[in-house]
């Protein structure tokens, strides 16, 4: 299974294996140029939807003269208007996300922010390769914008040089952090949120709300490491806190059963959280492919709501 790498450049292959897939926006979105996504509503494109009776007020040029001519029917032309897919990945890059395997027993040693960036450079493939537009923006304990909106080829470059250059930093609030995003991203669309949300969720998902009332459509893609989720640690260990706290020395085997019990309700309300406000969770770890990951995400996306995919890197 195609895995990244901390210290390689991004893996064409895996990017290349997400080109088939569409990424489908639920929610009517502005843009600027012309993209691949269909809206609800109705316009003046070239692509035939449908007919219906001429009602008054409507555009004389819509009129289907055939038609009338045929029937002395007056009947108005619809069309699908195009509007172009707005999308701008929102990473966290705060100390925690720098958390990584140690490299024993063949474990891996990319961290989840490794794992975070090669998410956003597939994603960013896929979705530049629509010909729509894409922004990036990071976040510690404040938020960055890194790539205004744009499209094409120089944007996709210039993409993958800002998540290489990524690195962990201070602590942070997601929810804090997330409203102070929202200045960052005019107009609607769809905003790709990559995190561990780790935080209170209180405070994660009035990040969430602010995304929201500004009319944007959030996606949670939560990146953990196996050991966060199963404490599969032994004897005495010593914490320390990726975001600046100090450490501590602890049990590993007095600690595992409060550990996992508060993961395990920690997960639970992120993910009945995210169902309440109609919002995508995924939860990612870094031992699964990024390919396969993202691949079974898309194609349920495509299908129909998401909500909850609980079973992605499981």
């Amino acid at each position: 299974m195609a895995q990244p790498s901390s210290n390689s450049p991004f893996d064409p292959a895996i990017l290349d294996a997400l080109g088939g897939l569409e990424f489908v926006a639920r929610t009517v979105v502005e843009g600027f140029l012309a993209g691949e996504h269909r809206s609800p509503r109705r316009g003046s494109s070239a692509e035939f939807a449908q007919h219906r009776e001429y009602a008054p007020g409507d555009d004389l040029r819509h009129i289907d003269w055939r038609i009338f001519a045929r029937s002395e029917r007056l009947v108005v032309k619809e069309y699908i208007e195009e509007s172009n897919l707005i999308a701008n990945i929102v990473l966290d890059t705060s100390g925690s996300m720098g958390f990584a395997g140690s490299g024993a027993d063949g474990e891996a040693t990319w961290s989840k922010l490794d794992y975070g960036r090669w998410v956003a450079a597939a994603l960013g493939q896929l979705i530049l390769g629509q010909r729509d537009t894409l922004g990036l923006l990071t976040f510690d304990t404040e938020s960055h914008q890194i790539l205004p909106p744009a499209g094409g080829s120089h944007q996709r470059a210039a993409l993958l040089n800002q998540l290489q250059a990524a690195i962990p930093g201070g602590e942070t609030e997601e929810g804090a952090s997330l409203t102070q995003v929202v200045r960052h991203m005019p107009g609607r669309g769809i905003a790709i949120v990559i995190s561990d949300f780790l935080g209170e969720i209180p405070d994660i998902f009035k990040g969430v709300e602010a995304l929201i009332a500004q009319g944007h459509e959030p996606i949670l893609l939560q990146v953990l490491h196996p050991r966060e989720l199963d404490f599969s640690f032994d004897g005495y260990l010593r914490l320390e806190d990726l975001e600046g706290s100090g450490q501590l020395k602890v049990d590993a085997r007095v600690l595992r059963d409060a550990y996992l019990e508060e993961v395990e309700a920690h997960q639970a309300q992120l993910a009945a959280k995210a169902a309440a406000y109609a919002v995508d969770f995924v939860p990612m770890r870094t031992n699964t492919g990024v390919d396969v990951a993202l691949s079974h995400y898309l194609a349920a996306r495509t299908a129909g709501p998401v909500r909850n995919s609980g079973g992605i890197g499981r």
